[in-house]
């Protein structure tokens, strides 16, 4: 799957989840506990308060979320000012859309039978950066007068299941043009008109392991069996891609001595979860070549907080890079394959709320790792907080945004992101309302056919996300917005 920045809900019918995530501790996330937790016999069914201890009463807690009574209420109509009419006319289609289940489930089920030229007309501008890198270019000049100052791009395009309609030496050879035209580019563009050089969060490109070998799925499935040697090629494609960030890096490095984090970052995005053993290890690899210590990061890998066994992988994956001699680069998402993933019931967490609580106590963590150190010393070098919850982000930007870390030049590495056209009443919120610089948006891009399956999976979760983006609400900002314009009065 994509980076995925994606804010999932457990689908289990007989729960009713409270918005209100608990409180949690500025260092709750004990690495002994979670190699304990990595070591538990049977641990797909061993729930989130076998691994986590118990959340502090209020007045012990020194980084907090807030809770349903204090949390500030999202703008509905604000952010949508950023929008032109096309684009609102857009989000006026995704609330018709996501009205209720029924009729969700409805479009969902005709979504394959869209016409390609419908589906640009109504929804594609505002999933999707466009179809040529000259179009992406543009996408970032029109996040930055959001104040959004970068980007993660993935060319989404992938060869899974059967899927063999694509070059995968095309893919790599397109990644790391992007890199040179769009992310290279851009990052120096904002950095010179920034106030300081670690004011800029790096620039992305996401790594798709099942666009980078053909037969993707069973190469994963079987890469230390059957598969060796087209994961080794796989390895190697996907370096061709970490060369080029790595060596942008080392270049501007140059030219920007005073800066901390990274310029641009490669991430490794995470599949379902059959897969993901042949993920992990690519990830493993790329960190081992190109993530050296005491110098930024330039690979992430990811981790989906949803699993039950993530809080263990987290604790295994530190533990191999100090063991091994290189850094950690992560991407924390709650996951993505929740509509799709096979044997949910074991190996996803049984309740929202202990998703909600094995997410922040990840990212606490690892921003407790990283916030600790005043250059690049910490095993765990960089964080994205890939989530559309606002209190998850919030609870990052109050650990970061400390008068502690106001000196900390590692700021830059801790970034929270959102995926193009989700979320934005929470990303408005972020930077207009809490005044955080470190927010970016997920941008796939690329021919029209090829992304209409990352088309589907956004109107699948646009349906889960916060509902403040989508239904009636959504309907009715929009629908106004245009209406104030046509009257002159937006």
């Amino acid at each position: 799957m994509s980076l995925r920045l994606l804010c999932t809900k457990q689908s289990l019918k007989s729960i009713k989840y409270s918005t209100v995530i608990p409180t949690v501790a500025t260092t709750t996330l004990k690495l002994n506990q979670l190699r304990n937790f990595h070591d538990t016999p049977n641990k797909q069914n061993t729930t989130i308060s076998n691994v986590i201890p118990q959340v502090p009463t209020p007045s012990t807690t020194t980084a907090s979320i807030p809770t349903s009574s204090t949390t500030t209420k999202l703008p509905t109509t604000e952010y949508l000012k950023a929008f032109n009419n096309k684009e609102l006319m857009s989000f006026f289609t995704i609330g018709l859309c996501t009205l209720n289940k029924p009729i969700l489930q409805l479009c969902i089920k005709l979504f394959p039978y869209v016409p390609m030229f419908l589906i640009k007309a109504l929804v594609y501008r505002i999933y999707c950066g466009g179809e040529t890198i000259e179009e992406v270019q543009k996408t970032g000049l029109r996040l930055h007068e959001r104040g959004i100052n970068n980007m993660m791009i993935s060319l989404t395009i992938e060869a899974c299941d059967g899927n063999d309609n694509v070059d995968p030496n095309y893919i790599v050879a397109e990644t790391a043009r992007s890199i040179e035209n769009i992310l290279v580019p851009h990052t120096v563009k904002m950095i010179n008109q920034a106030a300081n050089v670690n004011d800029i969060p790096p620039g992305y490109v996401a790594i798709k392991p099942t666009g980078f070998a053909k037969d993707a799925a069973s190469v994963l499935r079987n890469y230390n069996t059957t598969k060796k040697a087209e994961f080794e090629d796989l390895v190697e494609k996907a370096s061709v891609v970490c060369q080029t960030i790595y060596e942008s890096n080392l270049k501007l490095a140059k030219e920007y001595p005073e800066r901390s984090a990274p310029f641009v970052v490669a991430v490794v995005d995470a599949e379902k979860y059959e897969l993901q053993e042949g993920v992990y290890e690519l990830q493993r690899r790329l960190y081992a070549k190109f993530n050296k210590m005491n110098a930024p990061v330039s690979i992430v890998g990811t981790l989906q907080m949803y699993l039950t066994g993530s809080a263990g992988l987290l604790a295994k994956e530190e533990e191999l890079a100090n063991k091994n001699g290189y850094r950690l680069g992560l991407k924390l998402v709650r996951g993505a394959y929740i509509h799709s993933e096979k044997n949910r019931s074991t190996v996803i967490h049984k309740t929202k709320q202990d998703t909600d609580n094995n997410y922040n106590t990840g990212i606490s963590y690892c921003i407790d790792s990283i916030m600790k150190q005043q250059a690049n010393e910490s095993t765990i070098g960089h964080l994205v907080v890939a989530s559309h919850n606002g209190d998850s982000l919030r609870l990052a930007s109050n650990k970061v945004y400390t008068e502690e870390n106001k000196l900390n030049k590692n700021k830059t590495n801790v970034v929270l992101g959102q995926l193009l056209g989700m979320a934005d009443s929470v990303t408005y919120d972020l930077i207009e309302n809490n005044k955080i610089g470190n927010v970016i948006k997920y941008v796939a891009w690329g021919p029209p056919l090829e992304t209409k399956e990352y088309l589907l999976r956004r109107l699948e979760e646009n349906g889960d996300a916060v509902k403040n983006d989508n239904g009636w609400p959504l309907v009715k900002a929009s629908f106004w917005m245009l209406m104030n314009r046509m009257l002159g009065r937006a």
